[in-house]
């Protein structure tokens, strides 16, 4: 893997500049203190962050100090949109470094001082990289997937860092052995509550109405809107149907090739709602979007994919509030769940000052 993609890195290497437009807050200082600290003392780190926490700015100081000692990094999360929306900010964070980014089609340059990457593409690396930062690790296709996970500690020869906003039972028993450690941070940097999703029960057809009015109220406020469906059918059948009702819209899954150009154009203004699967659960950030989960009580949203979900909203410091709604046939334990989880983590919040 050496050659001239090393010459290309070397010819970037230099002093190490991280560059922030912004200061972290006292809690997510404190956070990557001790990121860094771990890392110094070789013990494994796993954050558990709340959604909207800035997990990704964490990690920038450990990113640094690696970079600044001629050691490899990786920056690993499930999805492909995520990767490429991924490696823009660390390209930013870093104008010195060279930063890669490899996923499925796009995988002609594979040395970087930052490899930004799918948890698929990791098979092309043994026993390389000095850190592996790995988020989203309880998204699909990573989570439950013993192949990824074996793909991933082969990858590494030096240490990890994973982070969720949902980790699982056996992911943080994981995390209490050995020369492992979990960090917590249950506050968004912008200290506001996270936004609690309001129950709406509408049987059957009932809900497109009401679908209608909302998205005029969020149109009329100028506000966007992710209406999130569960199966990609059920996507474009919703869309199909609101698309006759209600104007400047559109529909996105995991099969539309055009997924990046409708997220550049979803941000950019040119659609007021837009008809998603769970391919928008994470890793995407909008200022002033509100959620409504269509049928929140499929069996397909368990506690934690409706908690993500839910922290789409109210992610910008300049615009901390809006709506989650879960529309709905009946109330579920999930449902109960992920609410009573958010919550606990906002009172929490309120303990703290």
């Amino acid at each position: 893997m050496r050659g001239k993609e090393a010459e290309k890195r070397k010819q970037k290497e230099g002093i190490v500049v991280l560059k922030l437009d912004y200061k972290l807050s006292k809690e997510q200082q404190r956070l990557s203190n001790q990121l860094v600290e771990n890392y110094k003392n070789n013990v494994d780190s796993l954050v558990n962050a709340v959604c909207g926490a800035g997990k990704t700015e964490l990690v920038y100081a450990l990113m640094s100090y690696c970079l600044s000692n001629h050691k490899t990094v990786a920056f690993a999360v499930p999805r492909r949109d995520v990767v490429i929306e991924l490696a823009h900010r660390i390209r930013a964070a870093f104008p010195n470094n060279y930063v890669v980014s490899i996923y499925g089609g796009h995988t002609d340059k594979l040395e970087g001082d930052v490899v930004v990457l799918t948890t698929h593409q990791l098979y092309r690396y043994n026993k390389y990289f000095d850190l592996i930062i790995l988020d989203e690790i309880d998204a699909f296709p990573f989570k439950n997937n013993k192949l990824l996970a074996q793909m991933f500690f082969r990858a590494v020869r030096g240490h990890v860092v994973m982070m969720s906003a949902t980790p699982s039972n056996d992911v943080i028993d994981f995390f209490s052995k050995g020369r492992r450690e979990i960090l917590e941070l249950n506050t968004r940097f912008h200290r506001h509550p996270l936004p609690v999703p309001e129950v709406v029960t509408k049987i059957g057809y009932f809900k497109i109405p009401y679908l209608v009015s909302k998205i005029k109220e969020y149109k009329k406020n100028n506000k966007k809107v992710f209406i999130f469906a569960p199966t990609i059918a059920r996507c474009e059948c919703l869309y199909k149907i609101l698309k006759i009702l209600v104007k400047n819209g559109t529909f996105l899954h995991s099969k539309c090739k055009d997924r990046t150009q409708k997220i550049k154009d979803f941000k950019e203004g040119k659609y007021d709602y837009l008809v998603t699967t769970a391919v928008l659960e994470r890793g995407v950030t909008f200022k002033d979007l509100q959620v409504i989960i269509y049928d929140a009580d499929n069996e397909i949203y368990n506690s934690q994919a409706l908690i993500q979900i839910a922290g789409r909203v109210g992610r910008k410091i300049d615009a901390p509030k809006g709506e989650v709604i879960f529309l709905v046939n009946k109330q579920t334990d999930e449902i109960k769940t992920a609410i009573d989880t958010i919550r606990s983590k906002n009172r929490h919040l309120q303990n703290m000052f």
